[in-house]
């Protein structure tokens, strides 16, 4: 995806869903990396309540890399996280003491 600097002024204040159309909060800066100049992530910051707050907590400056942008326009959306899941990890039992 081509984004030209004047995407990266707008996008700023953009609110932030993902690809199945969940709210995330709003953009509030960017990463670029001027040797590449490359767009390097968004920074979002998290509304409460919102899906990225259940997997993050209420952060504020999530950093989404920008391989998860997958489009900008009047909003950006990401790619849909899902949380990994995790095994039950059994604690290891403690000998007893005689």
């Amino acid at each position: 995806m081509v984004v030209t600097v004047k995407e990266f002024s707008e996008m700023i204040g953009k609110d932030v869903f993902t690809t199945k159309g969940v709210y995330c909060g709003k953009a509030t800066d960017i990463e670029v990396d001027l040797d590449k100049f490359r767009m390097k992530s968004v920074i979002v910051d998290v509304a409460r309540g919102s899906f990225l707050a259940n997997l993050v907590g209420n952060k504020k400056g999530v950093v989404i890399p920008f391989q998860m942008v997958d489009n900008i326009g009047d909003v950006v959306i990401i790619k849909h996280i899902t949380p990994m899941s995790m095994p039950d990890v059994e604690e290891p039992s403690m000998p007893m003491k005689k």
